[in-house]
């Protein structure tokens, strides 16, 4: 390499800017709040259970029924609860929302590794990250949301369990990581943040 070369590379590094602490401190946020929505929402999914009506209670797995308040009856044969439906329908509810967590796991690996290293390329794996997790939110939300349609008829507020709100709460953590990842990625390259060919944005 010439000495020009080395030159060169000495003035890009120099000049590339480096994360402030508040920016480190937000990233660092958001980092956990994912790692939070992950826990949550594997918790949620493995346990199942989401509504209680009267005596019956439906799960993303099975069904259970209690005789005469006692112990609880469950059966993995979905279509002994007689809702229209609902086997089917809640087989492609449980894999939507397992996906999700697969997905959120492969976004928040991308985000720890984007702030081990600051190279040139580390804005593309944050950015990466967060769509992932926003693609987390769409799946989970629509898990959420099958889960709701296929038992409207007996679904309360009330009968909602703590598991169904950990996954609603899951929900919505991806989306506001994802949004804030994303948010945060743009004003750290508008600030001048390094491009993808490794110079910085402005000369």
């Amino acid at each position: 390499m010439t000495a020009l070369g080395v030159q060169a590379q000495k003035l890009l590094a120099q000049r590339r800017p480096r994360r402030s602490f508040f920016e480190r401190s937000i990233r660092a946020l958001i980092i956990l709040c994912a790692s939070l929505a992950v826990v949550l929402s594997s918790l949620s999914i493995c346990d199942g259970h989401w509504l209680l009506a009267d005596d019956r209670l439906f799960g993303l797995w099975q069904f259970c029924t209690t005789s005469n308040q006692a112990e609880l009856h469950c059966l993995r044969d979905l279509r002994q609860a007689h809702v229209p439906g609902l086997a089917s329908g809640m087989a492609a509810a449980r894999s939507v929302a397992t996906l999700a967590v697969v997905v959120a796991i492969f976004g928040l690996e991308l985000l720890m590794l984007s702030q081990v290293s600051e190279d040139p390329h580390s804005w593309h794996k944050w950015a990466v990250g967060s769509a992932l997790s926003l693609l987390a939110f769409v799946l989970s939300f629509g898990g959420l949301l099958s889960f709701l349609v296929l038992l409207r008829n007996e679904v309360t507020l009330l009968g909602l369990t703590l598991t169904f709100w950990s996954e609603f709460t899951a929900s919505f953590l991806f989306f506001l990581n994802a949004i804030s990842g994303l948010h945060i990625n743009s004003i750290s390259r508008t600030d001048g943040a390094p491009y993808p060919c490794g110079l910085p944005a402005k000369l």
